[in-house]
């Protein structure tokens, strides 16, 4: 995704990346499933994923016409990864207890998740 495309592309792609709602993405960001995967930084309990989570709530609840360049920048991250995530998905593991899924669910994608 090119860094001049419009910001309504960006915030489509996004959109279609994270498919699911803030309070959906909140209450997963709570359980033990969520903080389990990832890679935490410097000694910091959290991981990059689960920190992420709690920026694309913020971003969902950002109005259109509040979004800085920062925030655009960060939705073409959250689309990449992804992308690139989905790319990768494990052939024989149960999706639905794999730590595939988990990644993917901290960065507000549930790929089990139909529609």
């Amino acid at each position: 995704m090119a860094h001049d495309e419009d910001p309504d592309t960006v915030r489509r792609a996004f959109q279609e990346a994270v498919n699911m709602s803030p309070a959906e993405l909140e209450r997963w960001l709570e359980t033990e499933e969520s903080q389990s995967v990832g890679q935490k930084r410097d000694g910091s309990g959290e991981s990059t994923g689960h920190a992420e989570g709690r920026r694309i709530v913020e971003l969902l609840r950002t109005e259109k016409a509040d979004l800085t360049d920062d925030d655009l920048a960060h939705m073409r991250k959250v689309h990449g990864y992804v992308a690139r995530h989905l790319a990768q998905q494990p052939a024989k593991e149960d999706v639905e207890h794999s730590r595939w899924r988990y990644s993917l669910m901290n960065w507000g994608h549930d790929p089990m998740k139909k529609g």
